[in-house]
């Protein structure tokens, strides 16, 4: 993860909307979402490229308009550039079939 991103200094003060955004996941049914999950698909992906100066109420506004399908989307990515896919044995493709 990313520690030195410019919203860090922020991050204390909107923990209330993300926790909010949170509570939202899980009514939905997305339990395993975690604070700092959530934080790393801002800060790596929402604001990846930041060029003006945002105010607290615009990072307030960011956190609340995410939506589930975004962050999975985000997730889904991320597990598959971490992990090797080297699936060479054609027994090794029927077993991640099944």
């Amino acid at each position: 993860m990313e520690n030195s991103h410019a919203f860090n200094q922020f991050r204390s003060k909107v923990e209330p909307a993300l926790i909010s955004k949170l509570e939202e996941f899980q009514l939905l049914g997305y339990d395993s979402v975690s604070e700092e999950g959530l934080w790393d698909f801002l800060t790596r992906k929402r604001w990846k490229k930041v060029k003006d100066e945002k105010r607290l109420y615009e990072i307030v506004d960011d956190i609340l308009s995410v939506k589930v399908s975004d962050f999975i989307s985000f997730t889904t990515i991320e597990t598959y550039k971490n992990n090797d896919f080297n699936l060479k044995d054609g027994n090794e493709w029927k077993e991640l079939l099944k």
